[in-house]
């Protein structure tokens, strides 16, 4: 779908709920998606911003308890912790926001930019979170465009 002027959103919208996974082609200069993140917001949407480098096992970070190791800044701890530091429990992202949405809000979306680096694997996972709760949606912003324009994800990956 292709809009030169933002009006109500509607359209955008629609295809969110329809497809749960869209990827979103906006002008390299930014700031024209922010006008569609405000819709979504007034929609009853809570958003997750995200950026797909480093995201590292998606599964993991987004949907289940993961650990991370900070980095050590050149302190050692001896005989403490493993060589390698200590372990912190993250919690899933998503799922801690959608256990903690307010009871009229429609759902979570989640807004990935630099969506291009992700490989058709983590693409085809991404278009299976919906499935997976319908209160979840997925925006990727996959590179630039002269206009904002979007398409089901599940075309572009099928595409490739």
């Amino acid at each position: 779908m292709l809009t030169s002027l933002l009006i109500t959103g509607n359209q955008f919208l629609s295809d969110l709920k329809t497809h749960g996974a869209l990827a979103l082609y906006a002008p390299l200069e930014g700031g024209l998606e922010g006008r569609y993140q405000r819709r979504l917001r007034t929609k009853g949407y809570e958003m997750v911003h995200l950026t797909a480098r480093g995201l590292g096992d998606l599964s993991m970070y987004l949907t289940g308890v993961h650990g991370v190791r900070p980095p050590h800044l050149g302190k050692k701890n001896i005989g403490q912790e493993g060589a390698v530091g200590p372990i912190y429990y993250i919690p899933p992202i998503l799922q801690y926001r959608l256990v903690n949405l307010p009871p009229k809000a429609e759902g979570v979306v989640l807004w990935l930019v630099e969506g291009n680096i992700l490989s058709d694997q983590e693409l085809d996972y991404l278009i299976s979170l919906p499935s997976q709760d319908s209160r979840l949606k997925v925006v990727i912003e996959m590179g630039g465009d002269r206009q904002v324009s979007w398409k089901p994800l599940r075309q572009l990956v099928s595409a490739a």
